[in-house]
């Protein structure tokens, strides 16, 4: 089981005998203004159940329920407002909109085996108005290898029943239903979706018929996990409209020129590629010359290239073009036509291909699963794992049914194939459920909103490769009374005791983490005598992480990750050996994660969150020669890397070009798009409340070592830095919160009226380069100065998250009036704002290529000596001790005012320069820097991992087994590959690759690795032991050195200290070959000890 709820957060009501046969469970959560004990009585009647409910002592009321309908959790029946602290993450995929939509939808899912439980649990994070769980048959010990919910005291219960207590605790905003009786069709009815993971075909027909003629059509998702097989067919009626197709933001472009030709050809400025495809609706806006165009009208274009497409349109008798113009993408809805299950099973059409490799599998697979069912309806079971018998049985019912399909029939059914299909057909695999209930979850998603393209409509996927390489007799797959006896039966107990002895690193328990961590548990990796996990994590858990970090729950925020997940962890498998640390992996904590500890691992998970980190993992993991399994997600997208040891490339052998980053004098002078006002506003943000702040708490704290070191530095930026901490403490110093008001008034003057007005008096709008070029052409926007009004929201709001934050990081007292409008506005207009004269010699950074707003001068020592002579001045007039407060940036905390001040910040300048603003939400996402993170991807992820860990721990399997994958769930795309081996060195009869490090042993003389080399071929001219040479054949003098031992070397011309865990040193020798060619050879360890 999952960590318990605490008793305040709600309690479970169940009369399990009186209302066993009616299958009703109930759950209540408590929510405003309910909250408090329960009492629940029943009697149960042939056709109705009356409840009495009783709230706080105080209220009874009657309530009459139908023996076979969910029982609804008690509260507000009207959907919640978005919690946006909590679905920030999600927020960023879906938008408010998918989210609302989502918030209204009650959803079905039917079978509560592991497929089952991981839809619910995607669902339930998703934050869907209603989930009911709908289960008749009863948990059993073999369900324990692919459900994380069951513990082995759930055994003999009811699945649904099992399932509600600790799915409720994912989110107690979703209300959990049961139902334990067969269904009937009338019910589907309640439903704007229903998934079915454990159904016959036949009566899927029927659900399915009725889904379908239904009005309005009830979404319908079949899916199944069959060992290492899986299907789904998904139905959401007659015609389906697809909002969103892709859920990326329009594309837009900035025009440089429009030709009057027919059709016209539009060109766009270079500063970013265009994304249109051929075919695109666009419109456009601040067209001059040719404002015919401005008219709203969404225009198709056609030849669209990186720079320029061609408009289908006459512009002949338009106006000539002048200047100005934003084209952008107008997103289409798209209808689709679903067929039912009956039509497409004869019918399937286009199938949705995974593995490109296997390009004729989907057709095979779709026989198969019908094969499948027929033996079971036949049957009335599952075929036996082992049993050749029973292989035989369906590979003969594929056959006939192969027979029958006339022109469709298939030219080889692969009874190989079908054989491994049988024998896994009865067990549900943890991996495929967690990769396929990421799937489904993404699928009930886009049902219920209409973002993203639905699954169109048959699903196949299969991952035979994960099968131990070596042959296994039906003993193998015999059970063993175990938890894990589903496991067994696809790949028999010689795997499952590698599984249970692996020593695993799992780096992270974040969102992948958790799911990781689950998993593991389930497989019953790092579960037997000789298994460990470790586990770390530096981080603490935030309310944001709720959403999807499912082994976290609201009572744990502030808690260390890695140790409520590990235990969590072991909470579903109490056999599950692990550690959890708090520590970063990294440099510097090489004495904890020593050489011993690496070379006893057998293999590393990654599953963080930035690349650096995984670049130190991948070197760590090259140099001990360890398999890395790794991951990423990004919103509806994720990717799956396997690092095997001499069989594949390494993490870092490819990387991802950098982003690219807006000029300096853009994002100060000439910003073009929200995004760079927002980094403007995050600049300014943090240089005013965060940096200011400390540097003046740093001058206070020694005034004498300050000085020396500005002194000392003598440049433009120490000067800059000081100007500012005199400004901070002398003409702007708050003293009250009216100061501050004022503070925050002036700076509105001075940010978004006086500098706009110098910069139009530099630069006036008929202003030309050198070149003769309009100095303010494209992307270049001309902006024009804001006039204050305290009656517009948001300059007040400004206003007031400004002067609250600068009133923190002096101590000043928030007064209870700082947040009234009316109040605010007349403390504003009796601040006096000076009038503003331009500067004729002001200087305004143009450079793209500049780096830096300061400009040195020849000045700059005395102009420091005269600062820092003012400043001591100013600090003799502070009160002793005084102290700022400086502000970190806390995106995450809605009550703090940070995200006010910056959105605030970004949206006046985008005013500035008619650039569209952003709401709050939307500023938090760019300024925030917030990855886009849903549960279904990272589900999916994980299971894709899980998948190919199985081939790592089996330790036999070749690169052509391995899968590399590439999943957008949005569209949706599967793209799976082989993983590039590494790059090949060779010379003479040597070769190596990026894997391969040359030891040698015995604590070598200078002259003996030289020799050593020697031995090989190789002529070593250098050699160097960090950023020192230890050798080199030009220098006479390092000839002395031929008889020193090479640690002795290091020690003393390197000055490396050898720590009392390292047993190695590493040296880079430079070689060359007998006829004077570098060879480029693997690291050295010279062991010496």
């Amino acid at each position: 089981m999952l960590p318990r709820k605490r008793a305040s957060e709600g309690v479970t009501l169940e009369e399990e005998q009186k209302n066993k046969a009616a299958g009703v469970s109930f759950q209540t959560k408590c929510r405003i203004g309910l909250c408090g004990s329960a009492e629940l009585t029943a009697t149960n009647k042939a056709d109705t159940s009356n409840i009495t409910i009783t709230n706080n002592g105080s209220t009874s009321k009657k309530v009459s329920i139908s023996s076979e309908s969910p029982v609804m959790a008690l509260g507000d029946s009207n959907p919640p407002d978005i919690d946006e602290d909590l679905h920030s993450r999600q927020l960023a995929v879906y938008g408010r909109e998918t989210m609302r939509r989502l918030f209204a939808s009650n959803v079905l899912v039917s079978g509560m085996q592991g497929l089952g439980a991981e839809i619910a649990k995607n669902l339930i994070l998703a934050g869907v108005k209603s989930v009911t769980l709908h289960d008749e048959g009863t948990v059993q010990l073999w369900d324990l290898s692919g459900n994380f919910i069951f513990s082995e005291n759930d055994v003999g219960k009811n699945r649904a029943l099992a399932s509600i207590q600790k799915l409720q605790e994912l989110n107690n905003s979703v209300a959990i239903f049961t139902i334990t009786t067969k269904l009937n069709l009338e019910q589907l009815s309640e439903f704007q979706a229903v998934v079915f993971t454990d159904v016959d075909l036949q009566h899927a027909i029927e659900l399915n018929d009725y889904c379908h003629s239904h009005h309005p059509p009830i979404a319908f998702i079949k899916a199944e996990v069959r060992g290492l097989f899986g299907s789904v067919f998904c139905d959401f009626g007659p015609e389906f409209t697809v909002f969103d197709v892709d859920g990326n933001d329009p594309h837009t472009g900035i025009i440089a020129s429009i030709s009057n030709s027919n059709p016209a050809l539009v060109s766009c400025v270079d500063d970013e590629r265009l994304e249109f495809q051929d075919g695109d609706l666009v419109m456009f806006s601040e067209v001059h010359g040719m404002t015919e165009l401005n008219d709203g009208k969404p225009r198709r274009i056609k030849s669209a290239r990186p720079y320029s497409f061609v408009l289908e349109e006459d512009t002949t008798g338009y106006g000539t073009y002048e200047k100005g113009g934003i084209v952008t993408q107008v997103k289409q809805s798209k209808v689709l036509k679903f067929k039912p299950l009956r039509e497409a099973l004869k019918d399937p059409g286009d199938f949705l291909l995974s593995d490109f490799s296997k390009f004729d599998r989907p057709p095979l697979l779709h026989l198969a699963f019908q094969a499948l069912d027929k033996f079971a309806s036949e049957l009335e079971r599952y075929p036996v794992a082992g049993s050749e018998e029973d292989s035989q049985k369906l590979i003969a019912i594929a056959g006939d049914i192969n027979e029958g399909l006339g022109d469709a029939k298939l030219d080889d059914i692969n009874p190989q194939l079908l054989r491994h299909f049988a024998f896994g057909s009865r067990a549900i695999l943890n991996p495929m459920a967690a990769m396929f209930g990421g799937i489904v979850g993404q699928e009930v998603v886009k049902a219920c909103s209409g973002k993203f393209h639905p699954l169109f409509q048959f699903f196949y996927f299969d991952s035979v490769e994960s099968l131990p390489s070596g042959p296994l007799d039906s003993t193998d797959y015999r059970p063993q009374g175990s938890r894990y006896d589903a496991q067994i039966s696809v790949f028999g107990t010689k795997l499952q005791k590698k599984l249970e002895d692996a020593k695993v690193f799992l780096v992270g328990s974040g969102a992948l983490g958790c799911e990781f961590l689950k998993n593991i548990a389930l497989m019953g990796v790092s579960c037997g005598n000789q298994g460990k996990l470790t586990v770390t994590d530096d981080d603490v858990i935030e309310k944001s992480n709720l959403s999807r970090q499912f082994l976290f729950r609201d009572w744990n925020i502030g808690q260390a990750k890695s140790t409520v997940a590990a235990s969590a962890a072991r909470l579903i498998n109490p056999q599950l050996n692990v550690e959890a640390l708090q520590n970063r992996v990294g440099p510097e904590t090489e004495n904890l994660f020593d050489d011993s500890f690496w070379e006893n691992l057998t293999v590393v998970i990654n599953a963080l969150d930035n690349v650096n980190a995984r670049l130190y993992v991948d070197q760590r993991c090259l140099y001990f020669q360890k398999p890395l399994l790794e991951s990423g997600t990004l919103g509806d997208k994720c990717n799956t890397q396997m690092i095997i040891p001499h069989l594949t490339e390494n993490y870092g052998a490819s990387r991802d070009p950098p982003e690219k980053q807006a000029p300096m004098c853009t994002v100060h002078s000439f910003p073009h798009n929200i995004d760079h006002c927002l980094t403007w506003a995050r600049s300014e943000f943090e240089g005013l409340l965060e940096k200011v702040p400390t540097e003046v708490n740093a001058y206070l704290s020694n005034p004498a070592e300050y000085a020396n070191s500005m002194i000392s530095a003598g440049d433009a930026q120490s000067r800059d830095t000081l100007e500012r901490v005199l400004e901070c403490l002398d003409k702007d110093r708050c003293e009250n919160f009216e100061d501050c008001i004022t503070w925050a008034r002036l700076k509105f003057e001075d940010y978004f009226a006086d500098c706009v007005k110098q910069l139009v008096y530099t630069f006036p709008e008929d202003a030309a380069t050198s070149t003769g070029v309009p100095f303010w052409s494209a992307p270049k926007r001309f902006p024009h100065p804001l006039l204050f009004l305290a009656s517009d929201p948001g300059h007040l709001h400004f206003i007031m998250a400004a002067s609250i934050l600068r009133a923190e990081t002096f101590g000043i007292s928030i007064p209870d009036w700082a947040k009234d409008p009316s109040r605010m506005a007349a403390a504003v207009d009796c601040v006096i704002v000076p009038e503003f004269q331009p500067k004729k010699d002001a200087k305004i950074v143009t450079d793209e290529k500049a780096t830096s707003l300061s400009s040195a001068s020849i000045d700059d020592a005395a102009v420091i000596s005269e600062l820092l002579n003012k400043l001591e001045q100013c600090r003799k007039n502070l009160s002793p001790g005084f102290r700022m407060k400086p502000i970190q940036f806390e995106k995450d905390d809605d009550t703090n005012y940070h995200m006010d001040m910056i959105a605030g910040l970004a949206n006046m300048r985008a005013r500035n320069y008619s650039i569209p603003e952003v709401d709050k939400l939307k500023a938090k996402f760019i300024a925030g820097r917030i990855i886009p993170a849903i549960a279904t991807s990272t589900a999916m992820a994980t299971g894709f991992v899980c998948l190919e860990l199985y081939k790592v721990l089996d330790g036999e399997h070749k690169v052509e087994d391995y899968r590399n994958t590439f999943v957008n769930l949005a569209l949706p795309l599967f793209s799976m590959a082989e993983p590039v081996p590494p790059k090949l060195f060779k010379h003479q009869d040597l070769s190596w690759t990026v894997w391969d490090r040359w030891i040698i042993l015995d604590n070598p003389t200078l002259r003996e690795l030289l020799q050593w080399l020697k031995d090989k071929g190789l002529n070593a001219y250098s050699i160097s032991c960090g950023s020192s040479l230890l050798f080199n054949s030009l220098f006479p003098r390092h000839k002395e050195r031929m008889d020193k031992k090479v640690v002795d070397l290091a020690r003393d011309v390197a000055k490396l200290k050898v720590p009392p865990y390292r047993q190695h040193l590493d040296v880079v020798v430079a070689c060359e070959d007998d006829e004077d060619n570098d060879i480029d050879i693997p690291q050295v360890s010279v062991y010496f000890r």
